[in-house]
This record gives C-alpha cells, structure tokens and sequence, in this order.
C-alpha cells in the first residue's frame, strides 16, 4: 500500500514544456524547411510532441488526471504550431 503524497509535485511545468518543445519544433521547421515540406513536418512534430507528453507525463508517476494533463499538453502543442504555422504561411504571403 502506498502513502498519499502530502506536497505532490506540480504538473504545470510539464505541460508548458511541451509547449516551449512544439515552439521550438516550429520556429525551427519554419525557418530550415522548405515551404512544399512545411505541412508534413509540422505533422512529424506534433507527433514528436505528443510522444514528449507522454513521457513526461509518466515521468511524474502521478495517475491523478493524466487525461488531462495529457489533452492540454497536445491540445496546447497543436495551437502552438497552428499559430506558428500560421504566421509563416502569412509571411509567405506577404512576401508575393
């Protein structure tokens, strides 16, 4: 039988790292890749980001609201790299 955990670690700053992770994905692939790959490399991204929530999320080794610690970690990874993502294609714009 385990005791309960009388100060539990905080769980925010697993989620904002995956966040700051998806970021930097998408500067990078936006500045490295060329503008007919930008899609299916943002897709290899938020799949790599899915699998940092996962283990980052199992790291802490709390099952308490791990769905949705989990949803907001890749809810929040696609919206990072949605407005990445989109700023690039605006740019892209632009500069026609």
């Amino acid at each position: 039988m385990s005791t309960p955990d009388l100060t539990p670690r905080r769980t925010f700053g697993g989620i904002v790292a995956v966040w700051v992770l998806a970021a930097l994905a998408g500067v990078a692939i936006g500045l490295f890749a060329p503008a007919g790959w930008r899609a299916q490399w943002i897709s290899v991204a938020l799949g790599g980001c899915i699998i940092a929530a996962f283990a980052v999320q199992l790291w802490y080794g709390r099952s308490q609201a791990f769905i949705q610690r989990m949803a907001l970690s890749s809810l929040g990874a696609l919206v990072v790299l949605g407005v990445i993502t989109a700023g690039f294609a605006l740019a892209q714009l632009a500069a026609l």
